[in-house]
């Protein structure tokens, strides 16, 4: 779908989308027809002309921050290293883009790579190596998604139990405090208490919720999204309380949240995604406020039901009523501070 841009003018740091050429690994997918990996098929080849193409679609986009997903690793640093194969290859694209050839934008600016805190103090040797191989690197993503229903996820996406309250993954939490990094946490609508207790077991561990903390509406989950939204929300709100957190608005396009539950890239509008998410969006400014809120594209994911620039209109919509000031912290200000990249804003 072609929509005329919105507020073309206003900055947008993009503080989570991915890189990936997951082509020879599709065969390998248990699960082909799972929603998900039929919202990713489109876009199993999403390097820089992709990531390029979206960012030039309309919106101003000034900057973006890249988020780990378990692409590029390199096997030939072992087994706890090869995550620096990742950080290595976008520290590439940022280069690229940091050039100055293809425009102002600095794509990948911040870098969110991974490392395994299940290898306790030992992440730590991780964590140095990941430093040194970018000084674009910010932090680290440790996903703890899980389901009793493995179908809401599939099985590549299906981490262990109770993650964030396991002792040794917090031993190794506790190694990014020691470096000033950063954390992303991505776990599941009924998972919330677990995050809530890590917030508040590290209180000076700036943490962030990706994708508001993923409201599912997949498999045993599907038709519930109205009846689980009061607890959801009550989650939030307790979350926010955690002064060290901040949230992400957006990852709803996924298809485990079914919002919409057609897919991929149904062609609805903005107008219409803008109701679907309300809820969500609203509540989470409404607990955190715009200094600790940013919105997010999580692409090529939420191209599962959403257009680049129709997400982006979308998100303008329903800041529609905020004053510029909120704009500037909703749409860069507080992903330039959180992942230390306020050099974008000028």
């Amino acid at each position: 779908m072609t929509e005329a841009i919105l507020e073309p003018d206003l900055p947008i740091i993009d503080p989570h989308h991915h890189l990936w050429d997951l082509r020879p690994m599709l065969p390998m997918f248990p699960q082909p027809h799972h929603p998900f990996i039929a919202a990713i098929i489109p876009n199993a080849y999403y390097t820089f002309d992709q990531l390029h193409a979206h960012m030039t679609s309309g919106h101003n986009i000034i900057g973006t921050v890249y988020m780990e997903c378990g692409a590029f690793y390199n096997g030939a640093y072992g087994d706890a290293l090869k995550t620096v194969g990742e950080v290595e290859f976008v520290n590439g694209v940022a280069a690229q883009s940091a050039s100055g050839l293809y425009g102002p934008a600095r794509y990948c600016a911040g870098i969110v790579g991974h490392a395994d805190l299940t290898r306790g103090a030992a992440a730590g040797q991780v964590l140095d190596a990941l430093q040194a191989a970018s000084p674009r690197f910010r932090g680290i993503r440790h996903a703890a998604a899980w389901d009793k229903d493995a179908a809401v996820l599939g099985a590549p996406f299906h981490h262990p139990e109770g993650l964030y309250r396991d002792a040794t993954f917090r031993e190794g939490f506790a190694e990014l405090g020691k470096r000033g990094l950063t954390f992303d946490a991505w776990l599941l609508e009924p998972q919330l208490p677990d995050v809530i207790d890590l917030a508040r077991a590290f209180p000076d561990q700036p943490i962030c919720l990706d994708h508001v903390g993923t409201p599912v509406g997949a498999a045993s989950y599907k038709g519930t999204l109205h009846e689980r939204f009061d607890e959801w929300r009550r989650n939030i709100r307790e979350l926010a309380k955690c002064e060290n957190v901040v949230v992400k608005l957006g990852g709803l396009a996924m298809a485990f949240c079914a919002l919409p539950e057609e897919g991929p890239a149904a062609g609805h509008g903005s107008e219409h995604l803008a109701a679907l998410w309300r809820p969500y969006i609203e509540t989470c400014i409404e607990a955190f406020g715009a200094e600790r809120a940013m919105f997010e594209s999580n692409y090529p994911v939420d191209y599962w039901g959403a257009d680049y620039a129709v997400l982006w209109n979308a998100f303008k919509r329903l800041t529609r009523s905020a004053s510029a000031g909120e704009k500037a912290a909703l749409f860069a200000g507080t992903a330039a501070r959180f992942y230390g990249i306020e050099d974008l804003l000028g």
